[in-house]
């Protein structure tokens, strides 16, 4: 078995033997309750258009896997829930496809099991225009994510240690390939002035994927054999305080999609209010597919139903009038506002 196929593999172990996390930073988000709420049920409409994209609930089965016939079989069992709860899906980075071809059949899978669905491909951010049209063919993509993930290549014992051409990377691909580009971190969460640089090259979307999911610097801490960097496990933004960063720019062409360490349709809900337009879940699923695919199906349908409840008592019939929605902010978030000049009245008042 190749080494990276290996790694595929212990990236999906290691992300199930990390979950769950017990403290989530959206404990610091409070929505204010008014009694009056305005709709009904029936009024609420769940779907959502993104980069040109239309999803049918604000909230997508985010990059995880592939690479390996192990991963190649729960990138299927994905794929049957998204196909079945008419959900968007990505894959994980899609280089082990292209690096060797005999496993490019388990992102395949995704769209053979899914075909009228709306795929994203995803490749990290030092692949060159040509592989990320390969990555975009290979799974007939309507979208590609590519990933930044500094902190983990740095952890990784076999990770790159390159990362000054990303952004040039990334203007090339955004220049060249036709499906919408989102460029997606993987759970460091990202600053107000990362999100600037990216908006100002012309990426249709960002995932600001924050600390508070599946952990890559502890994942490959785990992996590396002697000299750990634990003192690493703890970098990065959560996904309140990223999105709150996002908030502070005034964006041209991007749009926000939240992800990292969302679990429940009442944490989807907070973080669309913070600003996103969309909600991605990685873990979750994971967790879900790796257990029972049907209930993993029952409980999609279910979240389904609870968003369109918690959408009702805040009075807003889409994802849009989440924004007006009004939240206290307070503990270890409204601390991150304060020391970065963050104005957290502004949601309360809104």
């Amino acid at each position: 078995m190749p080494k990276q196929t290996n790694r595929k593999n212990e990236h999906v172990s290691l992300a199930e033997k990390f979950y769950p996390r017990q403290h989530s930073p959206f404990n610091d988000i409070q929505f204010i309750h008014h009694s009056l709420p305005g709709i009904d049920v029936a009024d609420v409409d769940l779907s959502i258009s993104v980069a040109g994209l239309t999803f049918s609930a604000p909230f997508f089965i985010n990059a995880m896997t592939g690479g390996s016939d192990w991963t190649g079989r729960v990138n299927e069992k994905l794929a049957i829930i998204a196909r079945e709860c008419q959900l968007a899906m990505a894959t994980g980075s899609i280089s082990a496809g292209l690096k060797f071809p005999d496993m490019a059949d388990s992102y395949r899978i995704v769209r053979q099991t899914h075909p009228n669905g709306l795929i994203l491909a995803n490749l990290g951010a030092g692949h060159s225009v040509e592989n990320a049209q390969r990555a975009v063919d290979l799974l007939q993509a309507d979208g590609l994510q590519i990933h930044v993930n500094a902190p983990q290549e740095i952890v990784m014992p076999e990770g790159d240690r390159s990362f000054c051409h990303w952004l040039d990377h990334i203007q090339a691909i955004v220049d060249n390939i036709s499906v919408p580009i989102i460029v997606k971190e993987v759970g460091f969460g990202m600053s107000r002035e990362t999100i600037q640089l990216l908006d100002d090259i012309g990426v249709d979307a960002i995932d600001i994927s924050g600390r508070g999911g599946t952990n890559f610097a502890q994942i490959e801490n785990y992996r590396r054999k002697d000299y750990k960097l634990d003192i690493l496990e703890d970098w990065g933004q959560t996904t309140p305080v990223s999105l709150l960063e996002a908030g502070e720019v005034s964006l041209k062409t991007a749009e926000i999609i939240a992800s990292g360490g969302i679990r429940t349709p009442l944490e989807m809900t907070k973080a669309l209010a913070l600003g996103a337009h969309l909600v991605g879940l990685s873990g979750e699923f994971l967790h879900l597919t790796l257990n029972d695919i049907d209930q993993a199906i029952t409980t999609v349908q279910q979240w389904k139903e609870t968003l369109t409840k918690i959408y009702t008592i805040l009075g807003a019939q889409s994802t849009p009038h989440l924004q007006q929605a009004q939240l206290i902010l307070r503990g270890d978030t409204a601390h991150w506002c304060y020391a970065r000049g963050i104005d957290i009245t502004q949601y309360s008042q809104r």
